[in-house]
């Protein structure tokens, strides 16, 4: 079973800075690829910050410059630290991996269970 686990969110002041986790386990094939989305109340989850299938990153344009995401394989954990945060930046972010978990079984979306951040003085 694969699971995906967030972690790091929280309550900051306008201005302030999180990294949010995302730890993987499980058996895994192959990781297409991977990423980070949100959704705030009443509106429809978008797309924050990915991993591509040909290694590049993209970032959604409300968050390029302030929002970072990286990874460490050896500790199959994707990072997403963010900075200069905004009450728009509050939502439930969420880990996504475009994966097969063996060489048989069919490519995929997970979804982790998400971490509310909440941007607010």
């Amino acid at each position: 079973q694969v699971q995906l686990v967030e972690s790091g969110g929280g309550l900051v002041q306008p201005g302030g800075s999180l990294r949010l986790s995302c730890a993987t386990s499980g058996s895994i094939f192959n990781i297409y690829a991977m990423g980070w989305y949100r959704q705030a109340p009443g509106k429809q989850r978008e797309l924050v910050a990915r991993f591509t299938s040909g290694g590049m990153t993209n970032y959604a344009d409300s968050v390029k410059g302030r929002f970072t995401i990286s990874r460490d394989n050896a500790k199959n954990t994707m990072y997403l630290q963010m900075n200069s945060l905004k009450p728009e930046d509050t939502a439930v972010y969420y880990c996504n991996a475009d994966l097969r978990r063996t060489v048989g079984s069919p490519r995929r979306d997970y979804w982790g269970r998400g971490t509310q951040v909440t941007v607010s003085s």
